[in-house]
């Protein structure tokens, strides 16, 4: 991708962002919010080192 198709890109999606309605911009918020009280607190505590090692055992059975 060249710099002005990015820019091209980059400006199309603020517009399309600052032309959403406001209700949208929060429930865009929220969902975002939830996804992120999802996520495992082994992930959350310590990264992708628990989930390396999940992986390596189920790849040893």
């Amino acid at each position: 991708m060249s710099g002005n198709d990015y820019m091209k890109f980059m400006t199309q999606e603020i517009v399309k962002y600052m032309d959403m309605p406001q209700e949208e911009k929060k429930k865009r918020k929220q969902e975002k919010h939830f996804r992120k009280k999802q996520e495992s607190m082994s992930s959350r505590w310590f990264g992708l080192l628990p989930f390396a090692f999940k992986l390596l055992v189920k790849k040893k059975k």
